[in-house]
């Protein structure tokens, strides 16, 4: 199974020929019949995903739901009930393809500030660092180099 790992992880239409054929004679073994079942349910969560629209996102959570009830089991349950309780969210997505992932990383760079200061006792310093971090992140992705200034923008 562990040897296995990547190409389960990879996306099923990202494969080449020979990563497919690997993928069904790994799939075909009965030992790996809950893993089957997996594999098919992760590919339906990410058929809902990437649905050009709302309404194709829709049959394809027709689809999810099927896969998953095949599946029997239970963590497979549990992500459908997660889909459900969040498909308010899923379709604002799929129509505006708009995710919160820079505050999550933003989030993250905070959490990993603080964990390394272990305890910073002056509240001026900890925002500092915080600070000093996101711009360090922001002026690499930044397509202008930093001593263009804000002519470079023009």
């Amino acid at each position: 199974m562990w040897a296995h790992r990547m190409l389960l992880l990879r996306a099923g239409d990202r494969l080449t020929e020979a990563g497919l054929h690997r993928l069904e004679e790994v799939l075909d073994d009965d030992a790996f019949e809950e893993v089957a079942a997996a594999w098919a349910v992760k590919e339906h969560l990410r058929r809902i995903l990437s649905a050009p629209t709302v309404a194709a996102a829709q049959n394809a959570r027709i689809d999810f739901e099927l896969t998953v009830a095949a599946a029997g089991l239970p963590e497979a349950d549990r992500l459908s009930a997660t889909v459900g309780k969040w498909w308010v969210e899923i379709k604002v997505f799929i129509r505006t393809r708009v995710t919160n992932a820079r505050t999550e990383a933003a989030n993250t760079a905070i959490k990993q500030v603080k964990r390394t200061g272990r305890g910073y006792r002056n509240q001026a310093n900890y925002q500092s660092r915080i600070l000093a971090r996101s711009f360090r992140r922001t002026r690499r992705r930044s397509q202008i180099h930093p001593r263009a200034g804000l002519h470079a923008q023009v």
